[in-house]
């Protein structure tokens, strides 16, 4: 039997983290954990005001994360966490090495459409291009998968199960 891996949800804003995070939670079985959660409020009142998070404010709520996919070694879990550059992934794999990445990717205009749309969210779509600015695709040598964020929740949540099912030691 394999282990279930601690699976990070990962894009830039407005790609679905919070939709898809606890869809493939529930498919794999797992419990999922919103990765805004674990901000300081100082962040959010930072990206609620159209600033930009640099690296300081990101390396606690990076930890906090970790801290949880640690915890959840073994025993599996899906958190969202952008994880746009490859520090903060290494960031993550330093505290939970076996964390595996989807990177729920796809077309810009799609995803600021989809933002637009969203209600009650801090992220504010005029800090998108910062996002895609500052995003570092999964590289070869990293566990993880890219998803395309085409198409309906379940079929992005399909798409990301059967992905993740060629990883080594998946559960999905």
């Amino acid at each position: 039997m394999s282990t279930p891996h601690v699976v990070v949800v990962m894009g830039v804003a407005g790609t679905g983290k919070t939709t898809i995070g606890p869809l493939l939670a529930a498919r794999l079985g797992v419990p999922y954990a919103e990765g805004d959660d674990f901000h300081p409020q100082a962040n959010i009142a930072k990206m609620s005001a159209g600033v930009p998070l640099d690296d300081d404010d990101r390396w606690p709520w990076l930890d906090a994360i970790g801290t949880w996919a640690h915890e959840r070694a073994g025993l599996g879990g899906v958190v969202s966490c952008s994880a746009l550059k490859r520090s903060y992934r290494d960031r993550l794999r330093a505290e939970a090495p076996g964390v595996v990445f989807v990177h729920l990717s796809g077309d810009r205009a799609l995803i600021e459409d989809r933002m637009a749309h969203r209600q009650g969210h801090f992220m504010p779509t005029a800090l998108l291009d910062s996002q895609f600015a500052t995003l570092q695709p999964l590289q070869a040598d990293e566990a993880g998968v890219a998803v395309d964020v085409t198409g309906s929740p379940e079929e992005i949540t399909a798409r990301a199960v059967e992905a993740l099912s060629g990883i080594p030691g998946s559960a999905a």
